[in-house]
């Protein structure tokens, strides 16, 4: 036997004798491990010279209890830190989710009521739609009087009275204002046809999954 292993198994055998004399067979526990020089290590606590490397826990027999792995880097740390992260957002965004779809399953819980509501918001749509074009309507006919009054000093604009001309800029922008408002009414109408087609889509699976009962995932 080599000396390194002759002197490493007197440490290990004083060691565990040592255990037996001051802490009773059945609690004795034996550290050991080869340090950064070489040099096999024993001792009855965890080695400090050997956090950077692997530990073995021996038995009373000498028999390996576990294996103690070397304490993580700075770097592997970080990263440990970033997964745990990572998991946790990745939990809270599959939970907000489940979350989501028992939200959506209790407010439709089939697809009548879905379209129900489709209908309805599609119906306040029509209405402000409704008062646009009212409104419209409304300021043409403004701007007709506007065009009469106007067409009374056609042959010498420099005598139209400021308060004419104001209120006919003033018309003007008010309808381009309203026609803005009816371009957005329309975006909103493509928005709310989206969303209720999004919807009804993730429902139809929620629904067939409901119906097929609980699943393990």
């Amino acid at each position: 036997m080599p000396s390194q292993a002759r002197a490493s198994a007197r440490s290990i055998a004083c060691a565990l004798a040592l255990a037996w004399c001051y802490g009773g067979l059945a609690q004795a526990a034996i550290f050991t491990c080869v340090d950064a020089q070489g040099r096999r290590i024993t001792s009855d606590r965890p080695i400090a010279a050997c956090m950077d490397r692997e530990q073995r826990e021996l038995s009373p027999s000498g028999s390996v209890r576990r294996v103690i792995p070397p304490e993580p880097t700075a770097e592997e740390r970080a990263a440990l830190d970033a997964k745990r992260k990572a998991d946790a957002e990745r939990d809270a965004r599959l939970n907000e989710e489940k979350r989501r779809e028992r939200a959506l399953l209790s407010r439709y819980p089939n697809e009548a009521a879905h379209q129900r509501e489709r209908v309805k918001a599609l119906e306040s749509v029509d209405a402000v739609e409704a008062a646009i074009h009212h409104r419209i309507e409304e300021l043409v006919k403004q701007r007709a009087k506007l065009n009469e009054e106007m067409a009374f000093y056609a042959k010498d604009p420099a005598k139209t009275p400021p308060l004419l001309k104001r209120q006919f800029n003033d018309n003007k922008n008010l309808v381009s204002a309203q026609q803005s408002a009816l371009k957005q009414q329309a975006e909103e109408r493509q928005r709310v046809s989206e969303r209720f087609d999004a919807e009804l889509a993730q429902l139809r699976k929620l629904w067939a999954q409901s119906a097929a009962g609980p699943t393990t995932r």
